[in-house]
């Protein structure tokens, strides 16, 4: 189903539809808002919900823009963003808000310009950037499983403080959205980390034996992410 998107007063919602929700519930994570909801709810439901929520939504995004570093980024068009290891331009239009498009090797955001914020875009971009490392890291998982001759039980994204992924005991894997930005033999190391630990839930010598069997240069990757993992950042 493809993406659905509500405007709030000052934010952009993403619904996301679903069987298993029984009633509508609204988060905000990173900055970004989102809306998980029973897939035959009204659209005119769900936006009045978001419109009922208007004051918390905007206290949590207050509260994530005053716990952000500092960027040195000005969210401006001509502004370089990496994907992958690649840095792509952004280029803002003018007209009724769209999510971002990587389009013609330019990260195209159509949005209105004259009252758009900083943080609007920034979150415009995370949207993308989290989108692009659900479909990224379920690919990624697929051709490495076979590999490595194992079966994650869920594979997602969310926002870590300090790891790059996690893998329970149960079988469910998380990646930190934010490794996208990294090259992708980076990504595939931190694929194939979390993956070898369905075979050994720790980090001894066979766990990473296991590691460099699939990815020889994985120490290599490690010192890349040691190094270079804090400049991944919108």
């Amino acid at each position: 189903m493809p993406a659905e998107y509500l405007q709030g007063r000052g934010f952009v919602v993403t619904v996301i539809r679903t069987q298993r929700q029984k009633s509508a519930r609204l988060q905000v994570d990173d900055g970004t808002v989102e809306i998980i909801v029973p897939r035959e709810l009204p659209t005119e439901r769900i936006q009045k919900i978001i419109d009922e929520k208007t004051r918390w939504v905007k206290e949590k995004l207050y509260l994530h823009s005053q716990s952000m570093p500092v960027s040195n980024k000005e969210f401006v068009s001509g502004e370089a963003f990496p994907y992958l290891g690649r840095n792509y331009r952004l280029k803002m239009e003018a007209g009724n808000w769209q999510p971002v498009k990587l389009k013609y090797g330019r990260l195209l955001l159509t949005l209105p310009i004259e009252s758009c914020t900083s943080e609007q875009i920034r979150d415009a971009l995370i949207r993308w950037y989290r989108y692009q490392a659900e479909q990224r890291f379920a690919e990624k998982v697929r051709r490495y499983a076979k590999i490595i001759g194992v079966t994650p039980s869920s594979v997602g994204v969310k926002t870590f403080k300090s790891r790059w992924g996690s893998c329970s005991v149960k079988g469910e894997i998380l990646f930190h959205w934010k490794v996208i930005l990294a090259p992708h033999r980076i990504v595939d190391y931190v694929v194939v980390h979390e993956l070898c630990h369905l075979k050994h839930h720790d980090h001894s010598p066979a766990f990473w034996k296991s590691v460099e069997t699939v990815i020889p240069d994985y120490l290599e990757c490690k010192e890349w992410l040691k190094v270079m993992g804090a400049g991944l950042e919108i």
